[in-house]
């Protein structure tokens, strides 16, 4: 099933959270309950008492005050607890334009992923934080089930593509974030990472850091978020252009046609490492187009979590 919205109508809205709504409804629907009766000691949030179940975990406090028979939720009565890693490095700002309507670069494309993918996980109960990335951790937050986190999270998702804060020469170093990542993410979780991989990092070094996250036992998807037509295909006129590194500013023009059979072939070869390195580690690598729908992060997820479960 697909969404009632597009791309092209996002600009439309500025209610994040209410786009993933559509984009998830549009492709599944359906609530599980948690087969988890465990309560840890970190509260989440209420729900509404069922008659018959029982009252040990009632909050006698809040019936006083509502006069109605809440029972208090607890973290671990979830069935899975993932955590969103987004590259923000300016090389996801790719294809960047200097306009308002930023709605096609591979950041853009992997905010509205995640933020589906937050309402997704949590319509099925389970905990979801949020860590950002650069050359640095920008932000973390640990996986939770809270509707205050929810709306922490839709508003740190929403500055992320407001084209103001778009931000030229911003450098990736994935080795040292995953690491840090792997080392922040205290319970077993599902990582999932959105990434173009475009890092100056060596291969064994960044197979390393991803390892790292498979030895503290967590789970992983990544998403190798692309834009396929320009960066795998090479698909430009022939004719000169310039390409500037968004990262560090450096230029440099030619015929992309002179270039077109060797670029494909290194990136190709490139990826293919990626590929292999990945079902080495046990590690889900996904394809991301940020030309096709978001159908394709959906489906990659629920595969991954039927298999977990």
């Amino acid at each position: 099933m697909k969404s009632i919205f597009n791309k092209e109508q996002f600009h439309q809205y500025d209610n994040l959270e209410l786009i993933a709504r559509e984009v998830v409804e549009g492709f599944i629907t359906g609530l599980h309950r948690s087969p988890f009766h465990g309560f840890s000691v970190e509260f989440a949030e209420h729900r509404l008492y069922n008659q018959g179940e029982s009252t040990k975990h009632v909050d006698w406090k809040l019936f006083a005050r509502t006069d109605k028979l809440f029972i208090k939720q607890y973290e671990e009565e979830t069935n899975l607890r993932c955590q969103l890693v987004i590259d923000t490095s300016s090389s996801m700002l790719f294809p960047y334009s200097k306009g308002k309507k930023q709605l096609q670069n591979k950041l853009v494309f992997s905010v509205y992923s995640a933020a589906a993918l937050t309402y997704l996980l949590r319509k099925q109960r389970d905990a979801v934080g949020l860590t950002l990335f650069s050359d640095e951790i920008e932000f973390h937050s640990d996986a939770r089930l809270s509707s205050v986190h929810a709306e922490v999270m839709f508003g740190k998702l929403s500055e992320l593509i407001q084209p103001e804060n778009f931000k030229l020469r911003k450098k990736t170093n994935t080795v040292k974030a995953l690491h840090q990542i792997a080392e922040n993410i205290h319970k077993r979780s599902l990582v999932i990472i959105f990434s173009d991989m475009l890092s100056n990092d060596k291969g064994n070094e960044l197979f390393s850091a991803l390892q790292h996250l498979i030895y503290n036992k967590h789970d992983v998807i990544l998403f190798h978020v692309t834009d396929h037509k320009q960066e795998r295909d090479f698909d430009f006129a022939s004719r000169p252009h310039r390409f500037i590194d968004l990262e560090t500013g450096h230029q440099v023009k030619f015929n992309p046609h002179e270039v077109k059979t060797h670029y494909k072939k290194a990136v190709h070869n490139y990826f293919e490492e990626l590929k292999v390195k990945c079902g080495q580690y046990n590690i889900d690598l996904a394809e991301a187009d940020i030309n096709k729908d978001f159908n394709q992060v959906l489906f990659a997820y629920l595969v991954k979590r039927k298999r977990l479960f």
